[in-house]
């Protein structure tokens, strides 16, 4: 067995085996690489760096010549320089030149670096210490595990673009004044320490980037001020067990208790002074009344810590309408990302899109598993669609129609009652006791992993011939074995008890100790009749690209069979108030005693065992089933470092090429740094341009008409709209039937404003310069009901 190239291998010569015929399972595997490090002394004259800024490839050699400088300094004098000290620097920069001769590549020495390393030595930037910490955290990790890449052999990260603009700073405003900043003020001084303490800032998301985040607030004192400043928090989440191993703040003994109430109080055991206004709102459409306009603009930045594309896509659009900074970060794994969006300057988060991500094909899922992932997800909507999906339809059915007996009139009387019939089917077949309960699991049992199989192999034989001659069943296609049931087997035993138990929940079912122990589970499923396997004609979907169906028709027969089967529960007296009703179960993967992973884990490996998929433990099920992503504490303390580092640029109103965003994954190592993109201007015509930052705004008055909004956007702004569109209402599309009398209706009866709502925005188009083109884009305008008094 060779490796040929990254997609292919050798399996050697098989010259002397017989002809091969068909499919084989080759299986990935990682293989140790062995890494080779040379000596400090050696590195320290020749160091090998990894390039964190491509904009200056330069920057590692001139912060290790610096830093070699510092110590020679420490040495030499007993002390760091003075903070601020010109003499120090000077004879830090004499140190550096006489350094960089005994270099192998004797590297130029960068001045303005070796300045400000002297000037700062004395500080600390708690920002920057938490970047280092997670990437160096990391590495020890990869020391005492063996995993991933360890980093060949220095990083060295510097943020000069924070500091090269306080190169005309007094030097007393670096000095100590004697508080817990003085370190941080060594390096930023104190105009922006004052404008940190003043900061409001909204914090969206409490959880593993949202405790670091607070963890940076409280040692940057950011909402500290005695007059301005306050940190708002909030975070809908309460604390899961699994939040722990790296959401910091929150212990043991805060399980299941507010992410929010929880950080703001550890966070005032960090720093008491920071004022902390905490909440358990989503941010969403439904809380603009809380997270209104006037919310935003009392915000001096919008910090994300969030886990979903869709809310961080909501927020960027609630920012760039209200002209506020936004900085976001991400992480999975070790991998991570910094995104910062300043008003004017940059692009927003919605400039850029990724592709949708792949959905699992319907006939995968339902018939051709190839991998455990659609195992996993398969039993993921067997538990959706039986604990919960069905259930709840059952309680809407009766809560629509709340007498059986209604419902049999309605559907003899040839009424179609939507769903009618799955739900006669579940209440026809509901288990009243424990063991219907036990029984209703083994039929299960027998129809997903026994009757699935042989009717697969029915429908399509293991030499079934595709019309090109090529076998049905090959890669991916794996043909599927029947199971048969074994009660000494922990996994069919599993199954049993974990579907038993969802089962008597939904079905409201009592269960004791005794009724979960062995001997009452023998008992009962030894004498369970399970039903013997009926080829039947279904039509098995091999299209991936055909879709689930929303709706699969009744027959005749089915018509039938639902009137019998009602007519028969009626006579029974099992439609009585208590047998209309169902609990419907959401999915948990959190509690471990709730049987959810449990259930999920065993159906996912029974289906696994019939495709001869390798199986997957409770663990790794957990996490693909909860779509847990994965998260590690060092890149979460790395990330959200650098997105404080940003913070404090947008505190001091740095100019555009100052602010980076990044792209790290810890594993390989690599740290990238990038500009940030500059926001793209779209012309209108005739010289008139707008970017996404850019609103105009129009006065009206109580009689003011859509034709005098058109008119005062034309003279106002040179450019007439031709269409004026409202969110997802269209006010003024003039080829729709009835637009143009319109344009005599007032903005408030068009509009339809609440009584406190003193503006709306206002989305126009304008006309194409050639006929048969699109409307041009325009930029959002703020209509005003009436003149604001300045």
């Amino acid at each position: 067995f060779s490796v040929v190239s990254p997609y292919s291998f050798s399996i050697g010569d098989t010259s002397e085996m017989e002809p091969y015929l068909h499919g084989g399972i080759a299986v990935q595997v990682k293989t140790p690489k062995m890494f080779y490090f040379e000596r400090l002394e050696k590195q320290i004259t020749n160091p090998l760096c990894l390039v964190a800024d491509f904009s200056k490839p330069e920057a590692p050699l001139q912060i290790h010549v610096a830093m070699l400088a510092l110590n020679h300094f420490q040495e030499n004098f007993g002390r760091g320089p003075n903070i601020g000290c010109l003499q120090d620097a000077e004879e830090m920069l004499k140190i550096a030149m006489s350094i960089s001769e005994t270099l192998e590549n004797k590297p130029q020495v960068n001045g303005d670096v070796v300045k400000w390393l002297s000037r700062t030595a004395q500080g600390f930037l708690p920002p920057l210490a938490a970047a280092v910490g997670g990437v160096a955290s990391q590495e020890v990790l990869k020391a005492v595990t063996g995993k991933f890449s360890p980093l060949q052999q220095w990083l060295y990260i510097d943020v000069l673009d924070i500091v090269t603009p306080l190169e005309k700073v007094g030097s007393e405003e670096f000095l100590p004044r004697g508080d817990r900043y003085d370190a941080l003020r060594a390096c930023i001084g104190d105009s922006l320490c004052q404008k940190l303490h003043d900061l409001n800032v909204f914090l969206v998301g409490c959880g593993a980037i949202g405790c670091e985040m607070l963890k940076n607030f409280a040692l940057l004192g950011v909402g500290t001020g005695q007059d301005k400043g306050l940190v708002t928090i909030t975070d809908p989440d309460l604390i899961e067990k699994s939040n722990l191993n790296r959401q910091f703040l929150f212990r043991p003994h805060h399980i299941q208790k507010f992410k929010s109430y929880t950080a703001a109080e550890a966070t005032l055991n960090i720093n008491p002074s920071i004022k902390i206004d905490s909440d358990i709102n989503k941010v969403c459409p439904a809380t603009e009344n809380t997270y209104s306009d006037e919310f935003y603009s009392k915000q001096d930045v919008i910090v994300t810590a969030l886990d979903n594309v869709e809310a961080r896509r909501y927020i960027d659009s609630r920012c760039v309408a209200n002209l506020r900074p936004l900085i976001d970060s991400g992480t999975m794994g070790t991998k991570g990302h910094t995104e910062v969006i300043v008003p004017h300057l940059t692009e927003s988060y919605n400039s850029h899109r990724d592709p949708p991500e792949e959905e699992i094909p319907f006939c995968t899922l339902k018939s051709f598993p190839a991998a455990i992932e659609h195992t996993i997800q398969w039993a993921r909507d067997k538990f959706e669609s039986s604990f919960s999906h069905k259930p709840s339809l059952f309680n809407k059915f009766w809560q629509t129609y709340p007498s059986a007996e209604e419902v049999l009139q309605r559907i003899k009387s040839g009424e179609s009652l939507e769903g009618c019939f799955h739900v006669i089917k579940t209440l026809s077949r509901r288990p009243r006791s424990w063991t219907q309960c036990i029984e209703l699991a083994r039929v299960k049992f027998e129809k997903y992993f026994s009757h699935k199989a042989l009717q697969l192999l029915h429908s399509f034989p293991l030499d079934t011939r595709l019309k090109d001659g090529s076998l049905f069943w090959q890669s991916p296609k794996r043909p599927p074995f029947p199971v048969k049931f074994e009660f000494n087997d922990p996994l069919h035993y599993g199954f049993i008890v974990s579907a038993a138990k969802l089962f008597a929940t939904v079905y409201c079912v009592p269960f004791t100790e005794k009724d979960l122990s062995e001997e009452t589970i023998l008992s009962i499923i030894s004498t369970v009749k399970v039903p013997e396997f009926r080829p039947s004609n279904k039509v098995v979907q091999t299209d991936e690209t055909a879709r689930k169906p929303d709706h699969i028709p009744v027959s005749s027969e089915d018509e039938r069979n639902a009137i019998f089967q009602l007519e028969k529960s009626i006579l029974s007296n099992e439609t009585l108030e208590a047998d209309l009703q169902m609990k419907p179960i959401s999915f948990e993967k959190d509690d471990d005693s709730n049987g959810h992973i449990d259930f999920i884990t065993a159906a996912s490996n029974l289906r696994a065992k019939m495709y001869n998929i390798e199986p997957a433990d409770r663990f790794k099920t957990k996490r693909i089933a909860g779509k847990i992503i994965p998260a590690i504490a060092t890149a979460t303390a790395a990330v959200s470092g650098l997105v404080a580092l940003e913070l404090i640029k947008v505190v001091g109103g740095y100019p555009a090429d100052a602010y980076k965003n990044c792209f790290l994954n810890l594993a390989i190592p690599v740290m990238v740094f990038t500009e940030t993109a500059e926001v793209r201007r779209t012309e209108i015509r005739n010289g008139i341009s707008f970017t996404i930052w850019d609103r105009w705004t129009i006065y009206g008055k109580e009689d003011f008409t859509l034709l005098d909004f058109i008119n005062a956007v034309r003279e106002k702004y040179g450019i007439e709209p031709t269409m004026v569109v409202q969110g997802v209402k269209m006010l003024y599309v003039p080829v729709m039937p009835g637009h143009i009398k319109r344009l005599k209706f007032t903005m408030q009866k068009l509009v339809k404003p609440s009584a406190d709502k003193k503006y709306v925005d206002l989305t126009v188009s304008f006309a194409p310069e050639t006929d048969g083109e699109e409307d041009l884009p325009g930029p959002p305008v703020r209509y005003y009901f009436v003149q604001e008094d300045n």
